[in-house]
């Protein structure tokens, strides 16, 4: 099910590799290796040749860029990182760090003389050109240290540290019993998506710098049973923001415990004043997701993303911005119906530039902010604020912008990124919307490889609407030949069907082994406005799925289609659309694939733990028989369709998912063997929502082309 990320790091949400999880000394360390592809074919393995941009940061003064770069082993089972440095035109690129440990949360320093990042729980400082690497010392404070941010000021440091608030643990309640194993809960989310809860929280703390020595930091949220940034998915870059001055920190968090946090989307933004160490609330009655300040480069305003409906974690994100001077706070984009997925002030503090879905792509944009009209007597603004001018400055194309930042230049760097191409580094030229490659970290293994080529087409509903479709083809297709097709139904429900890359449900992958991929933006999909993405909303099961079905009957009536061979895959809501397909499909597929889909909605609300999603999608409890959205909801539950379930199923599961307990894939699993229809379960012990450990990710794919190749060859 689909989370909100603001500006989280654009590899967390392709990789989600463990920055950590430290490497034995013993084995040999991971980096980046000559590889000689025996075949211009991809094969499950070729993605793990892959290096993995991490984060990217351009200098303060605007002329390099440090960034991080994940690496696999595929026999060690594990991943290193490490930090790269380049211009800021692709000149005089150096690996910085070699070590073993990995490498994260990557800082400049302000001053430009250092670059900070995080190995093994410890602040690391190394210079631009590779030396002094020193740790950064912090008298009488041994925990182990999450994230971190410089103020801009120099002088000060914000640390993210995970602290015992509350005694949760068996051990910890009883002492006299060091090795008992439990946890303990009086009330709801005792988990998380992949984690218990263990009674400690993540932390801000704040401590005086100097030249790689601090002071004792101090915890300004001392006791508080809450987190910042928020997990699992938020970081200290993008959910905390420092004044100009240094002397204001703003962040966001969700200061809410067990049934109310589970039931509300209702984060703040709170601002914290190291003159007075006193905390104000910035967004009080504003009970949707408010995230992500930041303050202007004058320090005058502050800026933040705001959803207005509470509960509902993929409403539209509005640019708010708070004027200190005015004490005014106005929503900047009520003309732009899309949501930012990075965002940044120009340096003249009159307009920002942000990363939008539209028309299933990622697009650069400039968003001149309008004048303030102030009364002259009050010095507060006045009537309508006049509409934010939004001018695109990409060039439309296959393929997704993330990550925008300024170089001195005035020229932009990206990540891009194509769902047959990972992400590079790019730099874009604001005055033409052309973009140029700098990092190339993959072009020796790309250019090796066949890869697949790419339409976008849009398909008729059965309720007339323009629906968008990527259809990824084989390599040299050839219309002459007949293809088998593969369905992919989106997760979410509401999300991007866009052009990022996915190293697990990779598309490239797919077609490079002779299928053609159907991937549609049906109901629920962002970048055609607001309204689309809300229908799917209280409707699974109903449209969303006739729209799925639309999309393959159109490629199918392709004569280079073989309609005998079609099947349907998905993760998380697409395990959904997976399940529901099963009992309503009549006859179209010959094999189906489910990963982490819900299959029992009852159970599902009783097991999961975000409740707020799970009342917003479908309405309501199912024991309320008054609520007619929630019982329409629950009818429309996959296990009800079973008995016309006629198709081969393969299940995946991982054990530690608790956004869609491993439970569901094993009912929809028993079931088809009871009605003696062919399955397949294969279970992850240590895998969550996601498949992240090479040899687990590759067996995956064997299996999920061993069954493909089963059923429609």
């Amino acid at each position: 099910m689909k989370k909100i990320f603001y500006l989280t790091s654009f590899a967390l949400l392709l990789v989600a590799c463990d920055t950590n999880q430290k490497q034995k000394e013993s084995e040999p360390m991971i980096s980046k290796k000559e590889v000689k592809l025996t075949s211009k074919i991809m094969t499950p393995e070729t993605p793990w040749y892959f290096g993995r941009l991490g984060e990217v940061k351009v200098s303060p003064d605007g002329k390099s860029i440090a960034y991080i770069v994940s690496w696999y082993d595929i026999e060690q089972n594990q991943s290193n990182s490490d930090i790269y440095i380049m211009d800021t035109n692709g000149e005089n690129q150096k690996q910085l760090t070699r070590s073993a440990e990995k490498e994260n949360c990557l800082q400049w320093r302000p001053d430009g003389k250092y670059i900070g990042f995080i190995r093994n729980g410890k602040i690391i400082e190394i210079k631009p050109d590779g030396s002094d690497e020193r740790e950064i010392t912090f008298s009488g404070f041994k925990k182990e240290i999450s994230e971190f941010t410089y103020a801009p000021t120099g002088d000060k440091i914000l640390l993210a540290v995970e602290t015992p608030v509350e005694k949760v643990l068996g051990k910890d309640l009883y002492p006299d019993l060091p090795e008992a194993n439990a946890y303990t809960s009086d009330d709801l989310m005792y988990r998380h998506w992949d984690t218990w809860e263990d009674g400690s929280y993540s932390h801000l703390y704040i401590a005086g710098y100097s030249d790689g020595k601090s002071g004792i930091p101090e915890d300004i949220m001392p006791n508080e049973p809450w987190d910042a940034p928020t997990k699992p998915f938020d970081d200290i870059t993008g959910e905390t923001s420092w004044s100009p001055d240094g002397k204001i920190l703003a962040y966001s968090c969700k200061k809410l415990k067990g049934k109310e946090y589970a039931e509300t989307t209702n984060s703040d933004i709170y601002l914290y004043r190291l003159e007075t160490k006193k905390t104000d609330i910035l967004t009080q009655g504003m009970n949707g997701y408010d995230k992500h300040p930041l303050f202007s480069p004058d320090g005058k305003k502050l800026l933040w993303l705001s959803m207005e409906r509470e509960g509902y974690e993929a409403d539209k994100a509005r640019i708010f911005i708070y004027d200190f001077e005015t004490e005014n706070k106005s929503d900047y984009s009520k003309n732009f119906d899309s949501s930012p997925s990075s965002i940044e002030w120009a340096e003249d503090g009159k307009s920002l530039i942000l990363t939008a879905c539209f028309d299933e792509t990622f697009r650069v944009f400039r968003m001149e902010l309008p004048p303030v009209k102030v009364s002259e007597n009050t010095g507060f603004s006045t009537g309508a604020m006049p509409p934010a001018l939004f001018t695109q400055i990409s060039k439309d194309g296959f393929f997704d912008y993330q990550n925008v930042q300024s170089t001195d230049k005035n020229e932009l760097i990206v990540v891009r990124s194509q769902i047959v191409r990972p992400s590079e580094i790019y730099k874009l030229d604001p005055a033409t919307g052309e973009s140029v490659e700098l990092s190339l970290i993959n072009k020796d293994i790309l250019d090796q490889l066949d890869l697949p080529g790419m339409e976008q087409r849009f398909v008729k509903t059965t309720d007339n609407k323009e629906m968008p479709v990527w259809v990824i083809l084989p390599p040299d297709f050839d219309k002459s030949k007949k293809y088998p097709a593969i369905l992919m139904c989106p997760g979410g429900p509401q999300g991007e069907v866009s052009q990022s890359y996915s190293y697990r449900w990779n598309f490239a992958l797919m077609a490079s082994k002779g299928y053609v991929v159907v991937y549609p933006g049906r109901r629920g999909v962002s970048g055609y406005g607001q309204a689309w993405t809300d229908a799917v909303s209280k409707d699974h099961g109903g449209q969303p799925e006739r729209d799925l079905l639309s999309a393959v009957d159109n490629i199918a009536g392709e004569p280079w289609i073989d309609k005998n061979r079609l099947a349907a895959v998905g993760a998380s809501y697409g395990g959904f659309s997976v399940y529901w397909l099963a009992g309503n499909h009549d006859k179209r597929f010959k094999a189906f694939i489910a990963h982490c889909g819900i299959f029992d909605m009852k159970s599902m609300y009783t097991t999961t733990e975000e409740m707020f999603f799970e009342n917003w999608e479908t309405g309501g409890p199912f024991w309320d028989e008054n609520n007619q959205a929630a019982q329409k909801s629950y009818a429309q539950s996959p296990m009800n369709f079973v008995k016309k379930w006629d198709t081969p199923i393969l299940i995946f599961e991982g054990e530690r998912d608790y956004r869609v307990p491993y439970t569901q894939g094993l009912a929809a699993f028993n079931t088809a063997r009871m009605l003696n229809i062919p399955a397949r379960l294969v279970v992850f012990p240590e895998e969550t929502h996601w498949v992240l450990k090479p040899q687990n990710a590759i067996l995956w794919q064997r299996e999920f082309f061993g069954w493909l190749e089963k059923y429609l060859n």
